[in-house]
């Protein structure tokens, strides 16, 4: 396991230039200072500190791992104070949901507003990251819920004995392309006389291809779509999708407004449309009274999407 501490030895051997001068703020003998740092850079795989040079400097791989390190430390002692404070005033906890991107950016915000009118207002935050990192965000105490897609073709948490999940909302997959002046798809995954269709897909990454790409096989369409650009993240493809560059599938919920106001457009028939259950998922063990609440709360309502 990695010790954090590394990374505060690691900025202040960039603040003095002078392992003796590092080693002394840190409490440390020198050579038990070097052997610190050498087993940082081991552990990244390339020298983080240019030795030839007095004072010593940085290397740029050196530079980019402080940056990382130190941004990584306060976060882990923001969080702990944050725990630390939850726990000696119950009634302020921060109850954290973890979304995929395309969930976040609307379906959430809606779903919030609603739980709370039923339920009552909690404080809340949401974190908006790839999904595995939401999970290991959900493992880790980092997050009281994820909200994630499930749908014929993948799972989007697989289940573990851990984890519990309601069903909170639905959506669906869509096929959208640029509208032209009259209101007609710029690129149509049905016109069979178009040999092929540039295509704007998530990354191999991104969970949420994962229910698009068996689509696509299963109706051997994927031999027609010619990829033209990628991304982990909806909002980017929604955005190449309004510049006219290709075809994407998008969550409904995410695009409805650019289609309502003729910026985007179905690009294919209704067939297209891959259906979405919307899930809520929490720990088993979690003890805290709040999240408990919360979870009776949607159970009682035995599941029902709150939109």
């Amino acid at each position: 396991m990695l010790d954090l501490q590394l990374f505060r030895d690691l900025g202040s051997l960039a603040r003095t230039g002078n392992f003796s001068q590092a080693a002394h703020l840190n409490n440390i003998s020198q050579s038990a200072f070097s052997r610190r740092i050498k087993a940082l850079e081991e552990w990244v795989g390339t020298p983080l500190v240019d030795r030839s040079r007095h004072p010593v400097k940085l290397t740029d791989a050196g530079e980019q791992m402080l940056e990382a390190g130190e941004q990584a430390v306060l976060r882990i002692e923001t969080e702990r104070n944050h725990i630390l404070e939850s726990l000696s005033q119950p009634d302020k906890y921060v109850v954290t949901f973890a979304a995929q991107h395309s969930v976040g950016w609307r379906f959430y915000p809606a779903w919030l507003q609603a739980f709370e009118q039923s339920f009552g207002p909690i404080i809340s935050r949401l974190l908006a990251d790839n999904l595995p990192n939401c999970i290991a965000a959900l493992e880790q105490g980092e997050a009281d819920f994820v909200v994630s897609y499930e749908s014929q073709y993948a799972s989007g948490v697989e289940p573990r004995e851990a984890f519990e999940f309601l069903t909170i909302g639905n959506d669906r997959l869509i096929p959208v392309s640029k509208a032209d002046s009259q209101g007609k798809p710029l690129f149509r995954i049905d016109d069979d006389t178009s040999s092929t269709v540039p295509y704007l897909r998530f990354g191999p990454t991104a969970p949420i291809g994962w229910h698009i790409e068996p689509v696509l096989a299963e109706r051997k369409l994927a031999e027609r779509l010619t990829p033209v650009y990628e991304n982990s993240m909806g909002g980017a493809l929604r955005i190449r999708a309004r510049d006219g560059l290709g075809v994407a599938w998008l969550p409904q919920s995410l695009v409805e407004p650019d289609m309502n106001a003729g910026l985007l457009t179905f690009a294919g028939t209704e067939e297209w449309a891959i259906d979405l259950k919307i899930q809520l998922h929490r720990l088993r063990g979690n003890r805290n009274t709040l999240i408990r609440k919360i979870w009776t709360h949607l159970k009682l309502r035995e599941g029902v999407p709150l939109l």
